[in-house]
């Protein structure tokens, strides 16, 4: 436990505040054995933790601190710059925060403006740097929508790796959805974040991308938030976030 955990929160009492169901679900979750604290299963009642400090677990899931700061997922539209003010009066993230723009948010990376789809908005600094931060590898993954029928050589070419102007990529995958006529669409998934990284290995190939949609950054997926749309991050989906970023 942590130094503090004697002075600390019932472990119970945190589980429930975490939206794990009522006051004795929660000790009946400690009961089963499902509920670990720093590595080590917990199984009796009473536990004091800091919840701020200590690694929570509920059958292996992490459950994140009580959140300070927000945390939003948004559908970047096309065309709209990832930045909150634009000296050249283009649409920018801001446009779609309404009341939360007031607080301190930005973005968590970025997407160069002709790319639409996952952007991550916060407000902890610690959090958007360690997210960010190539040193973790969180993988993202994009589906491009690209000039002409791309062959399998071409795709097998994509996936041993690229080398580009500023050095080699490798994605950790690359998957066919759909080709035909005129233009073919693919998945990408990368561990990092170059600019116009997507862009550039498919013109390296010679099928430039006509549109780029970012789906997922790690398990954080868009599913059917609608472009302009956010929302926050559920419990879950930040606290794998957090594991990968080793927080």
């Amino acid at each position: 436990m942590s130094e503090t955990a004697n002075e600390g929160v019932r472990l119970q009492k945190v589980l429930a505040a975490a939206g794990l169901g009522s006051r004795r679900h929660c000790e009946q979750l400690i009961d089963d054995g499902l509920v670990e604290v720093n590595g080590r299963t917990v199984t009796e009642q009473g536990l004091r933790v800091d919840p701020l400090a200590d690694v929570i677990r509920v059958e292996g899931a992490r459950i994140p601190p009580p959140r300070h700061h927000l945390y939003l997922l948004f559908n970047k539209p096309r065309g709209v710059v990832s930045t909150m003010d634009d000296p050249q009066g283009r649409s920018t993230i801001a446009d779609y925060l309404g009341k939360r723009s007031r607080q301190g948010l930005f973005h968590v990376g970025r997407l160069d403006t002709p790319t639409e789809g996952l952007l991550l908005i916060t407000n902890d600094g610690d959090f958007a740097q360690r997210i960010a931060h190539p040193s973790h590898e969180i993988s993202k993954t994009y589906v491009a929508e690209v000039d002409g029928v791309i062959e399998n050589v071409t795709l097998r070419r994509l996936s041993r790796g690229i080398k580009l102007d500023d050095g080699p990529v490798w994605p950790e995958q690359i998957k066919l959805i759909e080709r035909g006529g005129a233009r073919s669409i693919v998945q990408v998934v990368l561990h990092e974040g170059r600019n116009r990284i997507v862009r550039r290995m498919f013109e390296a190939v010679g099928h430039p991308v006509n549109r780029l949609t970012r789906t997922a950054i790690g398990p954080v997926r868009l599913g059917r938030l609608k472009v302009g749309e956010l929302r926050e991050l559920t419990r879950d989906e930040l606290g794998a976030l957090m594991d990968l970023a080793g927080l």
